[in-house]
């Protein structure tokens, strides 16, 4: 099911639809016909898959679409690795726990919190100590403000049966699991993001490739110098370029 959600993610070569793309690659990137973009598949012998479809014009790769695949499956196990994995950590009081233990636990929950990790702090009830649940909703509470620089109350004191829980978040978490969507939409951003600064380069290139005059003449109709006097030499140099 994870590999198809993955395949219906990209258009290949006949899904793709638009006039022209932008074909990347190692050696840069250019725009082509989507029908000279599939010729050029063909004849090297993979598929046109498209990376970055918001783009203008759409981002393709010349690649196996297989390799491509797994290239992506890859990358998403890596980033799964790098995650840190949030635990729930418990923390057991008694309705009567004297200072000492009450401190004892204090520190662990601190630890645990900042290392990323979410605290679950329970009053366990004995017997006829169910009389005492104010008395274990106080300690709760106390606990939960003793926390308070490196944890947040997700949810106040409740009782459930014979436990009453109180449950802290960290403030400073450690990395976040993200959902699948999130990394894909980020994944595709950073194409994008990429594909963009490659279109820049390009229209940089082609515009310092353009003769001066034409280059000057541009930047008139724009209004840059309307304001501004052509000095003799400049226009001496317009001359040349016009002879």
């Amino acid at each position: 099911m994870k590999n198809d959600k993955l395949k219906n993610q990209y258009r290949v070569n006949e899904q793709i639809r638009v006039r022209e793309v932008r074909i990347v690659g190692d050696d840069g990137s250019s725009v082509v016909s989507t029908r000279d973009a599939l010729n050029m598949a063909r004849e090297q012998g993979v598929d046109l898959v498209e990376i970055s479809p918001n783009a203008n014009p759409p981002v393709c790769r010349l690649i196996d679409y297989s390799k491509f695949l797994y290239q992506q499956k890859k990358r998403q196990k890596e980033m799964k690795a790098k995650q840190v994995k949030v635990e729930v950590k418990e923390i057991r009081f008694g309705p009567q726990t004297d200072e000492h233990d009450y401190q004892f636990k204090l520190k662990h929950a601190k630890e645990f919190l900042e290392e990323g990790n979410k605290v679950r702090a329970y009053v366990f009830f004995r017997g006829r100590s169910i009389l005492f649940k104010e008395q274990g909703e106080v300690l709760l509470l106390r606990f939960a403000n003793d926390l308070e620089e490196c944890g947040k109350v997700e949810s106040m004191p409740s009782l459930e049966g014979k436990k009453m829980f109180l449950y802290l978040a960290p403030k400073k978490a450690g990395a976040q699991k993200k959902s699948q969507q999130a990394r894909d939409r980020e994944a595709a951003e950073a194409e994008a993001k990429e594909a963009a600064k490659l279109q820049r380069e390009q229209e940089i290139e082609e515009a310092e490739s353009r003769p001066i005059s034409e280059r000057l003449q541009d930047s008139q109709n724009s209004g840059l110098f309307a304001n501004a006097k052509i000095s003799a030499d400049a226009l001496k140099k317009l001359q040349e370029a016009k002879d």
